[in-house]
């Protein structure tokens, strides 16, 4: 059966994204503005012999927030594509207070290729933010710091803070362990004292406006990207 109107999976009402609305807004006011239509309609006949292709998504066509490579793909094709091509490292952020840009976070990690995200707290968080790619890979829960730690010990995962805090360093002045698990705070506080007990590193984010903090959604960004400009594929770079 195919997943063209993803639901969200644990129930709170928060899945709705443009797996769900397929279509975005285009012009300069609502009276100019025209709705596109996201995705593909159903593949030309005779469709591909290809066993990784759903039967209902070619028919009916696929809107889903997938790149143009996993048109018309099962959802479990996907997830194992991508599990098998996900980069070495994972993506961490505390949930004790609220649950703010979790899903942003979630959204990044499928987009930068991380392993596997996990929520440390309470297990529910609003994943409308992660407009459903947290369906593509795995999002596992610790109920605290230390269920978390010992998860990473066992896995030989090096666990990073991220935080501007006295004694963080830039994280682009030291390389990212290749094995490693970055791990956020909640916003506002930032990293719980025991999430900064558990971290063998703790590092900072510059900033050179007045602002004292970006939120943990822009942070897991530019960490994770970070992550890749240390550890991930090189990039060819056209130039003269």
């Amino acid at each position: 059966m195919s997943d063209n109107a993803d639901a969200d999976a644990d129930g709170s009402g928060a899945g709705v994204g443009p797996e769900a609305d397929a279509t975005t807004n285009h012009g300069s006011s609502p009276e100019g503005a025209t709705a596109r239509r996201v995705g593909v309609g159903p593949h030309m006949k005779p469709w591909p012999d290809d066993p990784r292709l759903d039967p209902e998504l070619l028919a009916e066509g696929d809107t889903r927030n997938v790149i143009d490579r996993f048109r018309y793909w099962r959802h479990d094709a996907i997830v194992s594509e991508l599990a098998e091509n996900s980069f070495e490292y994972h993506v961490a952020v505390e949930n004790f207070e609220h649950d703010f840009n979790i899903g942003t976070v979630v959204r990044n990690a499928n987009a930068f290729g991380a392993a596997g995200v996990h929520i440390v707290g309470r297990r529910r968080w609003n994943r409308r933010g992660a407009m459903v790619t947290d369906r593509y890979l795995e999002v596992r829960h610790h109920r605290d710091v230390a269920d978390f730690s010992h998860w990473a010990s066992q896995q030989g995962l090096v666990i990073v803070g991220i935080d501007n805090i006295e004694g963080s360093v830039p994280i682009e002045a030291v390389p990212l362990p290749v094995n490693s698990v970055l791990l956020f705070g909640q916003e506002g506080p930032g990293l719980s004292p025991e999430a900064r007990e558990v971290s063998a590193m703790i590092c900072s984010i510059e900033m050179y406006g007045s602002t004292r903090s970006v939120n943990a959604g822009v942070a897991s960004g530019i960490a994770m990207y970070q992550w890749l400009l240390t550890n991930g594929p090189e990039v060819p770079v056209d130039g003269p």
